[in-house]
């Protein structure tokens, strides 16, 4: 279980790396900085909104990558209406959304949410 962002961004960048036959990856190649920016987001996400990662499942190949993020809330995840204002947050969620080609967030029989993403590479 990766314990920040950082670690998360790590262990996807490696695993992509294996994935594509390339290491190490460059992050100026756009699809490796986006999966690590839709990566370094539902982490952050889950540490700050939502109780922590209580599972984090990450899977490539050369089509793309699959995330798979749990955490101990059962909020679902926001946007923020732009006011023009410039305040920080609310804009992750909306970014994981146009990067990722299916996105999808369950409720947990257990309590939580799993949301689970899919970048194409």
């Amino acid at each position: 279980m990766p314990v920040d962002a950082a670690e998360a961004r790590r262990r996807v960048k490696a695993l992509l790396g294996a994935a594509l036959g390339r290491s190490p990856l460059s992050t100026q190649d756009t699809v490796v900085a986006d999966a690590l920016l839709v990566t370094s987001e539902l982490v952050t996400n889950a540490l700050r909104h939502a109780g922590g990662v209580t599972a984090f499942e990450a899977m490539a190949d050369r089509v793309g990558l699959r995330l798979v993020v749990e955490d101990a809330s059962t909020g679902l995840p926001s946007t923020k209406e732009p006011s023009g204002d410039f305040t920080p947050g609310g804009y992750g969620w909306p970014m994981i959304c146009r990067l990722a080609t299916s996105v999808t967030v369950s409720l947990l029989p257990s309590g939580g949410k799993r949301i689970q993403v899919f970048v194409p590479l």
